[in-house]
């Protein structure tokens, strides 16, 4: 038996479906782009969970708010282009709160890192530690491995559909 992978993006995807006694390895990332069509730029949208860690599926526009977290976090681009640049957070900026990504309330107040400019395929650590902001000029999709904190969106109704 032979599996042929298929690689959506905004403009072309075709939605999944389980079939309660299929193997779910067929659907990886098959809504992904569906979701991320239906969401506000950067809103971060759960589409999978496992205890306190989940990933989030970002559809990014324009440019995001200055995020950072607690913990690492990783972001893999799986549609378009997308810029990551980070600051280190000053000493009064880090995180109170103990896991997933927080908006902060201003520009950071720490020394430039640097920016990495990432296509489909390629995955970008977000440090602990650090703040980042995400910019796109055409619509992109990124999935976000963290855990789920104060920004993450559920909307598992809406998008945990079984034919």
């Amino acid at each position: 038996m032979s599996f042929k992978t298929k690689v959506g993006s905004l403009a072309a995807y075709e939605k999944g479906t389980i079939e309660l006694n299929d193997d779910l390895k067929h659907y990886a990332f098959s809504n992904i782009f569906e979701v991320a069509n239906a969401a506000k730029p950067y809103e971060r949208v759960m589409v999978a969970s496992n205890l306190e860690y989940c990933a989030e599926v970002v559809r990014a526009e324009g440019s995001s708010a200055w995020y950072t977290a607690p913990h690492d976090e990783f972001a893999i681009v799986m549609d378009g282009e997308i810029e990551f640049t980070f600051f280190q957070l000053g000493d009064d900026q880090h995180p109170g709160h103990k896991a997933g990504a927080v908006k902060l309330t201003g520009e950071p107040k720490g020394k430039r890192m640097g920016r990495i400019r990432a296509r489909r395929g390629h995955e970008v650590l977000l440090p602990k530690g650090a703040a980042y902001r995400l910019s796109a000029s055409a619509p992109g999709v990124a999935l976000i491995q963290t855990s789920a904190g104060p920004e993450s969106v559920e909307r598992w109704s809406q998008i945990c559909v079984l034919d």
